[in-house]
């Protein structure tokens, strides 16, 4: 069902890292903001006169915790009407109007087999929901890949947390940043781009059966970001092997 469009207050911005800004918009006619990690909210923005030219969906950054305040986050896009708007036009106390949340890309029921969650840019915003929202409630899971693609180390969304998330133990999470732009010499970090990275973890736990044919471990690959990457992950999962039922995507730009 639609939701219907709702009022939401600016109360805090902050910047993650160049160019990109969280923003935390708390819904005061409700009492708790309630949505499924991986979701997402369209703004309407007073940028142009048909409504359709003014919408903007950006994925849930936080995870549902009962209260009213959800978390976006945000990239300044060179020539972008929308977030040219948000960075210029809204501060803390600005009123948004939105609506959502919205979307099926959301976690499997139950989550039977090892995740997969690749993504470039603000797309890791679904991807922080899903991982802590499994971690605050304990949900049973399997093994889960958060595969994040970077141009540098400061583009890093979220990375201290991440590592963090991944030093405690609490859930089964790797989190495996790998960078496209970063000087090679520097050993310390994973070069390159995500599909190297999913690859050789597939090809690592690939088993042969009786008749000498490759058999995949079942898995769940959730792929949110810009278009090309995934488009490439597709076709290289399918060559792989992987149905396409094993495949969801969100897509940005």
């Amino acid at each position: 069902m639609l939701q219907p469009w709702r009022t939401g207050k600016v109360i805090r911005i902050e910047t993650e890292v160049a160019a990109t800004r969280r923003y935390w918009i708390e819904v005061p006619e409700m009492e708790s903001f309630d949505f499924r990690p991986g979701q997402f909210v369209t703004l309407d923005l007073p940028i142009h006169e048909r409504p359709n030219k003014r919408w903007r969906s950006y994925s849930i950054a936080s995870w549902p915790d009962g209260t009213n305040v959800f978390e976006l986050i945000i990239v300044l896009l060179e020539g972008g009407l929308g977030t040219t708007y948000l960075f210029n036009e809204v501060s803390v106390g600005s009123e948004l109007t939105f609506r959502g949340p919205q979307g099926v890309f959301v976690l499997p029921e139950p989550i039977d087999r090892d995740l997969f969650l690749i993504c470039t840019g603000t797309g890791v915003a679904p991807f922080r929901s899903m991982v802590q929202f499994i971690r605050l409630h304990k949900v049973p899971h399997q093994q889960i890949n958060l595969i994040f693609g970077c141009r540098l180390l400061c583009d890093g969304l979220y990375s201290e947390e991440l590592k963090q998330l991944e030093a405690t133990g609490e859930i089964s999470f790797n989190y495996i940043p790998t960078y496209s732009r970063e000087d090679k010499s520097d050993a310390s970090i994973r070069h390159g781009y995500v599909h190297t990275v999913y690859e050789t973890i597939c090809e690592k736990e690939t088993t042969i059966d009786e008749n000498g044919a490759k058999v995949m471990k079942p898995a769940y690959f959730y792929l949110c970001g810009w278009k090309n990457m995934i488009d490439e992950a597709k076709q290289r999962l399918l060559t792989m092997g992987y149905d396409k039922k094993s495949i969801h995507q969100e897509l940005y730009g």
